[in-house]
């Protein structure tokens, strides 16, 4: 997914980060045996050109270092999609992307007896981009997707979102991937307390970057390659956080029920004795969820 970025967005280009972890998820399908997480549309959604380049070589993005940051961003995805199953489940109808880039959750979006509304939140530099992918791919939104084009650095993610018709006094999942990383901590706990105001049942996914100071020496230095990987791209990331500082912070909003999965736990959730070793290093890269309980 993608952020607002100050450099390529201000500028009208797409996100590289966000582009890289739609290839990451392309390539997924036609190396990882067996698939975790079926997307039809991941190769599509890259549009023809880039779409038949990785087809013909999609070994290209299958380094040392690839692999894992893949089965990261897998895992995050298949942590979204069940969280948003098991709101639907509960009655939710609103799920709001966040920073949606090129992500296909709105394709994946579990049946809803009563009609199910997904709100894409994200730059219009990078939601034009998009459309455009889309259209050269014969692509259409599924019903019931809405994009609300906002740069949130200027714009209050409450009102952008009222005025596309979410509903404030219904619950919703949120789902922010990719997005914390390249944002301040004040941005950060801003949306978090937006979220945490909405009604019991609401609840949100999102990852975000260790402290490296916490890190083990191998995850460390991990996150340091990467951190200048992204920064060489003008993509750098602003925030990181100690996990049980976190948990408590989003305790004090008013969040309940707080699971923080590290590797170790996304690696038993979704890559247990494969054959092909796929398995997420962490990094430094953790993912969150949170849901809103009944006040109290």
């Amino acid at each position: 997914m993608s952020h607002t970025d100050t450099t390529a967005l201000a500028q009208g280009r797409p996100s590289t980060t966000a582009l890289m972890m739609a290839i990451a998820r392309a390539v997924h399908q036609l190396l990882d045996d067996p698939l975790v997480l079926p997307d039809p549309i991941a190769l599509p959604i890259l549009g023809p050109e880039l779409e038949r380049a990785v087809r013909d070589d999609p070994y290209r993005h299958n380094d040392p270092m690839a692999r894992p940051m893949r089965a990261a961003v897998v895992a995050r995805a298949m942590v979204a999609d069940a969280e948003l199953a098991e709101a639907v489940r509960a009655g939710v109808r609103q799920c709001v992307v966040l920073g949606a880039g090129l992500d296909t959750l709105a394709w994946r979006v579990p049946a809803a007896d009563d009609g199910m509304r997904v709100f894409e939140v994200d730059h219009p530099a990078t939601q034009a981009w998009k459309r455009d992918l889309m259209r050269q791919a014969g692509l259409s939104m599924p019903d019931g997707v809405t994009a609300v084009p906002a740069d949130l650095q200027h714009a209050s993610l409450q009102g952008v979102l009222e005025r596309a018709g979410f509903r404030r006094d219904r619950p919703a999942c949120f789902v922010w991937l990719g997005v914390t990383p390249y944002l301040t901590d004040s941005a950060i706990e801003s949306t978090l307390r937006h979220v945490a105001s909405l009604p019991a049942g609401t609840r949100i996914v999102f990852d975000y970057r260790v402290d490296a100071g916490v890190l083990p020496p191998f995850e460390r230095v991990m996150a340091a390659h990467m951190a200048e990987q992204v920064a060489a791209l003008g993509e750098p990331w602003l925030s990181e956080f100690v996990p049980e500082q976190l948990v408590q912070r989003l305790t004090a909003m008013g969040f309940t029920e707080v699971t923080d999965l590290d590797a170790p736990a996304l690696n038993a959730r979704y890559f247990p004795r494969r054959k092909d070793g796929l398995q997420t290093a962490g990094g430094g890269l953790r993912v969150l969820c949170a849901s809103v309980g009944e006040a109290r």
